[in-house]
């Protein structure tokens, strides 16, 4: 296969499903990883995808919602960084709840030793990973089962977040803006970000540098309600200025804004 031929598949892959792995385009194409990376290289260039950490994605549409089966793979260091930094801010004896995102699922796997806490969750991907934490206590969120993101939504979910509140809402977005807020690509998603939020003492959204400046289809939270954001390197100097004039506490990592 000629590499133009490849690199228009990979193109109509990344149109289709809007995110690839470069394991996976090399195990489909029967390349090296490091083909595939170059092949991605110059499709920055010429076709507007972006690459990241093991993959690339186009992420043009508002309304952009990507299987967690797609997702759990990608960034990984920028969550392992976002996760690392959210377990320390988790007490013994804290409730805490944690939505459905990729990176609430690296979350729930630092604090999973944590003696004597409570997480309140819709992630049936989080309620397995607590599942030999005996000194957690694990409260799942009924509901609709969304089966590309292995989540509970809809009203009787919704009617159980009602019903708890918590010390911390670790909260994870598909878009952030400084006007616009954080952001979800799916609806009933954003409706139960939002009743974690609002049902927490201390409301932490946690966003890797790739969400910045951008914006989904529904509405999560307002910036300006949000306590504390966490992410996985230093934002730019503007996003400083905009987070400390909103008093949100920012924690980052040490990798430098781009």
């Amino acid at each position: 296969m000629l590499a133009i031929e490849r690199r228009n598949r990979i193109l109509e892959k990344l149109r289709n499903q809007g995110i690839i792995t470069v394991a996976e385009m090399a195990a489909e194409f029967s390349v090296s990883e490091e083909t595939i990376r170059r092949d991605l290289y110059k499709m920055e260039v010429t076709d507007g995808v972006q690459r990241t950490y093991g993959g690339a994605y186009i992420a043009k549409a508002v309304r952009t919602d990507i299987p967690i089966s797609i997702r759990e793979n990608i960034y990984l260091p920028g969550k392992e960084t976002i996760a690392d930094l959210c377990a320390t801010l988790v007490d013994e004896g804290d409730t805490v709840m944690l939505d459905s995102s990729t990176t609430s699922i690296h979350i729930a796997d630092h604090i999973k030793t944590k003696r004597n806490i409570v997480v309140i969750t819709n992630s049936l991907k989080i309620v397995d990973t607590f599942a030999n934490s005996a000194d957690v206590k694990v409260i799942c969120a009924g509901g609709t089962l969304r089966h590309s993101q292995l989540s509970f939504v809809g009203p009787a979910a919704e009617r159980t977040l009602e019903a708890y509140y918590a010390d911390k809402a670790f909260v994870s977005c598909v878009g952030l803006d400084m006007e616009k807020g954080a952001t979800d690509a799916d609806e009933l998603e954003a409706e139960v970000r939002k009743l974690m939020l609002n049902n927490a003492r201390e409301k932490i959204l946690v966003a890797d540098a790739t969400k910045f400046g951008k914006f989904s289809l529904s509405l999560i939270y307002p910036l300006d309600g949000i306590n504390v954001l966490v992410t996985d390197r230093q934002p730019d100097a503007v996003w400083l200025r905009e987070l400390t004039a909103k008093k949100i506490e920012c924690l980052y990592g040490t990798g430098n804004p781009e």
